[in-house]
């Protein structure tokens, strides 16, 4: 949908740019605009709210309104979903985006019984689902498989990974007047994240959306489908970079010994200027939804509960151990030369402590390096034995019993998914890029999706390919499906609408909820 109309927002936005140290203002102020959006929600109404009412809500954390108290009042005023009859309901949610397109005949959905060139070379192994059988490199994430649910029959028709990858992102259709989506645009469908940060804002002193590691790229663009788009860049991600990496630190969050007096000093007049501003000009609607930026970045910069969320030195050894291998050891330096994903486990364990602390939605990608991808049209088999299934289990596993050793897993939906599945046949050629004979090419007529958590029944497969991998033999589900279920779990209905920059509405997704797939107890 291409949206006219001429935006009233420039004003805010070249404030927010102008100052000498605005770097920070607009990473921090685009995790913002909390209260306005409160009290615009449907659990508050639709009535119009005054500056004092913005501030009397804003201020119940004052009062004694802790981070669950806030979500106990947020359960008892879901909406209703067509989720059948399932109490539960996800609060929060970790996305794991495989960048690049999982090959599901390799891993979830292997045909033993096929013939060498679809079935390859991997073994299947048992899991602790009847019937359900891993590839023999997911060996400490079979035992968890009754934990999962199984989507095996998602199909589509989109071969470009920008394009693949907003269809998967967002669950709205990357074809646009009549042309591919496949740059990130102010017009863009927003994500997950970006949707619950506009309808169910987090603690005031966190971000409600996390992306990890970094934005990916390909092609010169900037990925569509990962950045807020039509609901206003106050909705975007906040990117918290790498944090295997040593010293890592995300940016705007230092103590306040470690900003330097100038740097104090002009953030304060940038506040100052601002504040000002907001007086001067309190009835303009978009100078109001600069006020929630404002707001919300001194809320952060003077967080610990923020700074202590992004911490993992926090985490003990063992635990970092068990999620994924020490970034800095000889081996992990090895594998990041081949590529792989050595960042994985410590992103993973970045998600969990940022949930259990009220982020709603954490995405784990592959991050930015092509080569740390699941695009593996050449050498498919070495690219998964020796970098991306090592690291995939490990860390997706630990990610698995955490959550469910600290009781988080019922209230937390876990979503696994790449933007297609890759060719049955190896060597078969389907893009531009093509594949050679030890490669899998893009295929997105059907592969597999897993959920697991917040309320989704556990253990259960729908769907299922055909004898090859190749098509849906039965119950085919569209990506619009896929968003419209991740919607339900988290108490949303799917064809609630929303509102862009624009004030124009816009459904949150257009299919259905696949319904067997919710526990009903």
């Amino acid at each position: 949908m291409k949206v006219t109309g001429k935006s009233i927002r420039a004003q805010s936005i070249d404030i927010a740019r102008g100052p000498p140290d605005s770097t920070l203002w607009i990473s921090v102020s685009q995790m913002a605009d909390r209260m306005l959006r409160i009290t615009t929600s449907p659990e508050f109404g639709n009535a119009a709210r005054t500056r004092r009412d913005v501030l009397r809500i804003g201020g119940l954390g004052f009062l004694g309104l802790s981070l669950p108290g806030l979500l106990q009042l947020e359960a008892n005023a879901l909406p209703v979903t067509s989720a059948g009859s399932s109490k539960k309901r996800a609060k929060r949610c970790i996305l794991f985006f495989m960048e690049g397109g999982p090959s599901h005949i390799d891993l979830w959905d292997m045909k033993p019984l096929a013939p060498p060139e679809i079935r390859g070379i991997f073994k299947p192994i048992t899991t602790s689902v009847p019937g359900i059988q891993f590839c023999e490199h997911l060996p400490s994430w079979a035992p968890l498989a009754h934990h999962l649910t199984f989507v095996r029959s998602v199909t589509h028709s989109i071969v470009d990974h920008n394009a693949g990858s907003y269809y998967a992102l967002t669950g709205r259709s990357p074809i646009e007047n009549g042309q591919l989506v496949v740059a990130s645009g102010p017009t863009n469908s927003p994500p997950y994240g970006s949707v619950l940060s506009h309808l169910k804002p987090s603690h005031p002193d966190m971000p409600d959306f996390v992306h990890l590691p970094e934005l990916l790229f390909n092609n010169g663009n900037t990925i569509p489908g990962q950045q807020a788009g039509f609901l206003g860049p106050s909705h975007d991600p906040f990117l918290a970079g790498d944090p295997s990496q040593k010293n890592h630190r995300v940016p705007g969050l230092e103590t306040p010994i470690e900003l330097s007096l100038d740097r104090f000093e002009r953030r304060t007049s940038l506040f100052k200027k601002i504040d000002q501003l907001l007086v001067r000009t309190r009835d303009h609607p978009d100078i109001d939804r600069m006020n929630t930026f404002y707001r919300k970045a001194i809320s952060i910069i003077t967080s610990p509960n923020a700074r202590e969320a992004f911490d993992l030195s926090q985490e003990p050894e063992k635990v970092r151990s068990r999620y994924g291998i020490n970034p800095h050891d000889a081996a992990a330096k090895a594998v990041r030369q081949f590529g792989g994903l050595p960042h994985l486990g410590q992103c993973m364990l970045l998600a969990r402590r940022l949930i259990e602390r009220g982020v709603r939605l954490v995405t784990v990608c592959t991050g930015h390096r092509f080569d740390q991808s699941w695009d593996t049209h050449r050498r498919h088999f070495p690219l998964l034995t020796q970098s991306l299934l090592p690291h995939t289990d490990q860390a997706f596993s630990a990610l698995q019993e955490d959550l469910h050793t600290r009781g988080l897993l019922d209230d937390t939906l876990i979503v696994a998914m790449g933007e297609f599945g890759r060719t049955p046949r190896l060597g078969q050629i389907t893009s531009l890029a093509g594949a050679d004979a030890t490669g899998r090419d893009h295929w997105p007529h059907c592969y597999t999706v897993l959920l697991a958590g917040g309320g989704i029944r556990p253990g259960f497969v729908h769907g299922a390919s055909d004898r090859f991998g190749a098509y849906p033999a039965r119950d085919p589900v569209r990506p619009e499906d896929i968003a419209a279920t991740i919607y339900a779990a988290l108490g949303i209905h799917p064809k609630q609408r929303i509102l862009d920059t624009l004030e124009q509405p816009h459904t949150i997704a257009d299919g259905n909820p696949i319904l067997d797939l919710f526990e009903t107890t």
